[in-house]
């Protein structure tokens, strides 16, 4: 029998099925799901849920949430199964692409400097996105709560985000579908010397996430919604782990005006990627972008009302739909950052 039992206590909390309470000592507490059948499991204090070591286990359907490399391994084998082909072939194109390094310094200088200077133009848009919402959205989470805010990453990669939300006194929550050590969360030990703790990981997927209802202050999608099969999946998902005046924010995922410009651009990286790499990356039924149609539908089916910030990142960035009229080319992807409260009962 796995150490953690469904009635084990942590620290002053019930760590079982009723989930009776989120605060102890002044600290709130994770509720974890069960992310096969959905059963309530335990609740952990934060700072005990990046720490704890012991596996824990479903007593509705004996899922094992272990861990590997102080990793939460959320996914069943069935969606093991599911995501394998993605994944392999992903990492496959992250390592051509030079993404990682062997150089801590790497890790510890994202967004604001891509030391291999290989992806240098992508982390400068990523640094100008993280500074926006560093000053317009993070610190009004701040307002809203009186402990510090507990932020679910989602789709981390390599937890630079959650690691920068630490360093500035937010709880965050890094998920994300990879696990190595050079892109995915375990690349993440890289932070372990610049921090009084780890922040939690947690390998799984947006749609079936390991966290009961109703309970963290933000949700956001780094450069990553567009990862979604089915957006309307991905987004109740979210808004069923948020507390009621919640926060979900989508950031750097491609922007069309007109549909028929997300489908060519899909078309022309599925040819790119069968050039370069011998497969069309498409293992995963990616959703690949946004459009306002889109974001309109969503909004229609979750009751929600977007907010849309314009995030400045430069003159040569701003003049790209102007010079793709004149050259008579497709529309680039434009980025912009979203976010949307969620429904008070």
């Amino acid at each position: 029998m796995p150490a953690l039992a469904s009635t084990a206590s942590f620290g002053g909390i019930l760590a079982g099925p009723t989930g009776s309470s989120r605060v102890a000592h002044g600290r709130r507490s994770i509720e974890l799901q069960c992310p096969s059948c959905k059963n309530a499991l335990t609740a952990l204090p934060y700072h005990l849920l990046g720490s704890l070591t012991e596996p824990i286990w479903c007593p509705n359907c004996s899922f094992l949430m272990e861990q590997l490399q102080g990793i939460w391994l959320g996914l069943t084998k069935e969606r093991q199964k599911h995501f394998a082909p993605f994944l392999k072939d992903y990492e496959a194109v992250r390592r051509a692409e030079g993404r990682g390094s062997d150089d801590p310094n790497f890790y510890l200088s994202l967004p604001f400097e891509d030391q291999t200077r290989r992806n240098s133009w992508q982390w400068c848009i990523r640094g100008r996105t993280y500074r926006y919402m560093e000053r317009a959205i993070f610190p009004g989470l701040r307002e809203e709560t009186s402990s510090q805010p507990i932020i679910l990453d989602l789709g981390a990669g390599n937890g630079w985000l959650s690691y920068r939300l630490a360093k500035s006194g937010y709880r965050p929550i890094a998920v994300d579908l990879q696990s190595n050590t050079f892109d995915g969360l375990a690349a993440a030990k890289h932070y372990r010397a610049d921090l009084p703790a780890l922040f939690p990981r947690f390998q799984a997927e947006v749609d079936r996430l390991p966290f009961a209802d109703d309970q963290f202050d933000c949700a956001v999608f780094n450069a990553s919604f567009h990862y979604s099969e089915n957006y309307d999946l991905t987004l109740a998902e979210t808004i069923r782990c948020l507390r009621p005046g919640g926060t979900v924010v989508i950031a750097d995922s491609p922007f069309y005006k007109r549909e028929e410009s997300g489908l060519r651009m899909v078309e022309e990286r599925q040819k790119q990627f069968q050039r370069t790499f011998g497969f069309q990356s498409n293992a995963l039924s990616s959703c690949e972008y946004l459009t306002t149609n889109r974001l309109v539908a969503l909004e229609a089916k979750h009751s929600l009302v977007w907010a849309k910030h314009r995030v400045w990142y430069g003159m040569r960035w701003a003049c790209r739909p102007i010079k793709a009229r004149l050259s008579k080319r497709r529309e680039p992807s434009q980025f912009h950052v979203y976010t949307a409260r969620v429904k008070t009962q």
